[in-house]
């Protein structure tokens, strides 16, 4: 393989990089980059452009440019390989090791490997996540804990099919640089998973399967199809034999469905509802339209919300009507063996939820936690009896407008103190322990990654710069936030001690947390200015 750049590699030595990072890999990875990364950096300029006019006009709509894709009947794309036909249970985490043998374990018919969201971008994470992933694709992989607990692969029943998701399109990898300038995470994350392990996967009978995240158009989904045809044109794996699931977790994606599964036609597995992001996304965009566009409390949003039915029957049907599958959104909840009433009425919580997706016409759903894998499993077995999925549940019934999906003000629920004090201690407890390297944080018995603490942080921002009363009374300010941190701080240092609380890192995860959710300037992704506080 010819060397196109020189990549410069820099961070703290980690264990087994040298398998991961050989000459040969990092010049895939230096090809990638030579061929892509300056469309990248257009579409992320576009991303801004267009975030500006929405804002400004205060809506969105479909595109009149690509009506003649919506409209035509006769697409579909690519048939799901056997691995992917039955999708009914997938459960996600980030690939530390012991969860990565959990995951396969769990019973799920996928893994969400995930390397975006649920992981902290350290570099010991980047590479050792992809050490994990080259040692479960072939059958190698243990742990032992400090306690001297022993973590296997199971020799009986099947193992979940992994599916990975690489970092986002906006954010870059800074610890491979060419010419001082960092390569994309998402080309990194991808490229390396896919140099090591496509023709091994393939040999035993699946194959290179992704999950897309954040993305905002169909340009962008056309630029992750060109770099698929790319790398299995330069490694000799025949072209259509990578799949992706793309998460439909931005407002202007859910106006661009079709066109993101008619650009990825030859590799597209389904769409996913992503429910956090997708929240984060709604603020995001529109978060100096007016007070239509204020949501109350996060946790009063639930997916029956007129403007999240609309998003997710639409999802559906545009699966359903181009043969993709349609994957539910995550059960977060962790049972609590020490409080048995909490965790009886969070399973009803969470089996009343996939009934609903599974009455919808989905095709399978999330857990985060191994305990909820027989739950969803259960609700999908009764409603697919024999079959792997409803792919021929077309939903003629759904007829979804502009108007339905950007209809925000009809979400039922308030904006109280209770809520704003839960976005604050929810946002400081996963800041502190991202900046620590744990991005899958177990907070208040649910699984939490970086989607809450977007959405968190930014309700705070939009509450406080459209003066928002609380249902005290008393206007969401910059002041009133910073009063509640003090006593959240402290509760959280009554809980660790004084000694965990400084390893913590709580005063930086303040900082970090008042630079996302207090600062004038709205930041588009927390992790931009974490990143650079971390390694």
């Amino acid at each position: 393989m010819r060397n196109v750049v020189d990549i410069t590699v820099t961070g703290p030595p980690v264990e087994r990089a040298d398998e991961i990072l050989t000459s040969d890999a990092l010049a895939f990875l230096g090809e990638l980059h030579e061929r892509f990364t300056d469309r990248r950096d257009d579409l992320l300029r576009r991303r801004a452009k267009r975030r500006e006019e929405a804002a400004r006009a205060g809506r969105l709509d479909f595109l009149p440019e690509t009506r003649e894709i919506r409209e035509d009947p006769s697409w579909r794309v690519a048939p799901a390989p056997p691995d992917l036909q039955d999708r009914r249970v997938e459960i996600t985490g980030p690939t530390e090791r012991k969860m990565t043998i959990n995951a396969l374990n769990s019973g799920a018919n996928v893994w969400l490997a995930d390397l975006e969201d649920a992981n902290t971008p350290h570099w010991a994470n980047v590479v050792g996540g992809q050490v994990n992933l080259y040692d479960a694709i072939r059958r190698r992989i243990s742990f032992t804990s400090p306690e001297g607990k022993s973590y296997t692969l199971r020799e009986d029943g099947r193992l979940a099919t992994i599916v990975v998701r690489p970092r986002g399109w906006h954010l870059d990898e800074r610890h491979l640089t060419v010419g001082g300038r960092p390569l994309p995470g998402a080309l990194v994350d991808f490229g390396l998973h896919f140099f090591h392990n496509a023709k091994e996967l393939l040999e035993r009978g699946s194959g290179p399967y992704y999950y897309l995240p954040k993305m905002e158009s169909h340009l962008e989904a056309r630029l992750w199809n060109d770099v698929f045809t790319y790398a299995q044109q330069r490694l000799g794996i025949p072209v259509g034999t990578i799949r992706a699931t793309v998460l439909i977790e931005t407002i202007p994606a859910a106006f661009e469905m079709e066109e993101i599964l008619y650009e990825l036609r030859e590799h597209a597995s389904g769409l996913n509802a992503g429910r956090w992001d997708y929240l984060f996304s709604i603020i995001k965009y529109f978060r100096d339209a007016g007070p239509s566009f204020i949501l109350p409390d996060r946790n009063a949003v639930t997916m029956t919300a007129p403007c999240m039915r609309a998003y997710t029957e639409l999802l559906v049907k545009t699966c359903h009507r181009r043969g993709a599958f349609a994957m539910g959104g995550m059960a977060a909840f962790i049972p609590n063996r020490r409080d048995p009433e909490v965790t009886e009425r969070a399973l009803a919580k969470v089996r009343a939820d996939k009934e609903r997706e599974a009455s919808d016409g989905f095709d399978g759903s999330w857990v985060a936690h191994p305990d909820l894998v027989p739950i969803c499993k259960e609700v999908f077995d009764t409603k697919l009896g024999d079959q792997p999925n409803q792919l021929d549940r077309l939903r003629d019934d759904v007829h979804v407008t502009a108007d339905q999906l950007l209809d925000i003000a009809a979400t039922p629920g308030s904006v109280t103190e209770a809520g704003l004090r839960n976005n604050v201690a929810v946002a400081l407890r996963y800041l502190a322990a991202w900046l620590g390297g744990n991005g899958a944080v177990a907070i208040f018995n649910l699984m939490e990654d970086a989607a809450t603490a977007e959405i968190a942080r930014s309700q705070i921002w939009q509450w406080m710069n459209n003066g928002v009363k609380l249902d005290t009374g008393e206007t969401v300010t910059a002041d009133l936030v910073r009063r509640i941190e003090d006593e959240e701080l402290a509760r959280i240092r009554s809980e660790v001690g004084d000694e965990a609380f400084v390893r913590g890192d709580y005063d930086r995860a303040r900082e970090l947390f008042e630079r996302v959710a207090l600062a004038p300037d709205f930041a588009d992704f927390l992790t931009l200015p974490a990143y650079a506080m971390i390694d």
